[in-house]
């Protein structure tokens, strides 16, 4: 029997107003699987994660069809959109610390889904810094401000943050946009790792970052999939579209 994919795209289609950015695409995730998108700027790929967890409910005129479903549940019938959230963690492109300890920053989260226990919580925090490789760095000073951490290690931060909702798949856009390349590899590292727990789907401008760490790597041009395939395929001599050759080796984009 196969598996339920962790993710299901079919035809969709999102409109800002009156115009389409996303044109009826469909795909699917499976899990444990670190999947890609690439694609020059206003190619719809931050659209489509807001998509897969609700968050481009929060863009006034945005209309979306088709159908998106996370572990087989159509996520536009949940009527716990907080619970869905949950269910998929997001990282944005530059690190957004809330203006807490470092301890706070990670537990805020399950202190608000109702975890009180001062121990559980010192555990969750623990586990989610060492996940998101950032522990040994800030153990001893767990309640000072996250805000004056360093840009890599807020990045870190808040992918702890991200984690402590346990989540079944992570987005990821644009992580490393903001970081330096050393900060950038140790957090790849860490998706590395994560796999095992999760999916992930990573966003993505650096074409090399996609072919270090995807299984699978998407194309996505003006709201279209150009191509969909297997990391030896899209960044070989001969992809299933030409297009993706020239956009992975600088030609345009």
């Amino acid at each position: 029997m196969t598996p339920t994919p962790a993710i299901e795209v079919r035809d969709l289609r999102l409109s800002y107003g009156p115009r389409e950015v996303i044109h009826g695409i469909s795909f699917e995730v499976g899990r444990h699987e670190i999947l890609a998108v690439i694609g020059p700027a206003q190619s719809g790929k931050t659209s489509l994660l807001r998509c897969i967890n609700r968050t481009i409910e929060f863009v006034p005129g945005t209309t979306v069809t088709g159908g998106i479903r996370v572990n087989g549940q159509d996520v536009a019938t949940v009527r716990n959109v907080f619970e869905l959230r949950r269910t998929i963690g997001m990282v944005a492109p530059l690190p957004v610390g809330l203006p807490l300890t470092i301890y706070d920053n990670v537990a805020f989260a399950p202190r608000c889904a109702g975890l009180s226990r001062k121990d559980e919580l010192d555990t969750l925090v623990e586990r989610c810094l060492r996940q998101a490789a950032l522990w040994d760095e800030v153990k001893d000073r767990l309640d000072s401000l996250g805000t004056r951490l360093s840009g890599g290690q807020q990045q870190r931060l808040t992918i702890a943050r991200a984690l402590s909702h346990q989540p079944e798949i992570l987005c990821l856009d644009e992580f490393s946009i903001a970081i330096d390349p050393v900060t950038t590899m140790r957090i790849e590292e860490v998706l590395k790792e994560l796999r095992r727990e999760m999916t992930i789907i990573l966003v993505t401008n650096l074409t090399q970052q996609a072919r270090r760490l995807a299984d699978r790597t998407l194309f996505l041009y003006n709201g279209e999939i150009i191509e969909l395939d297997r990391n030896e395929v899209v960044f070989s001599d001969r992809p299933g579209n030409r297009k993706t050759y020239e956009y992975v080796n600088g030609i345009f984009g």
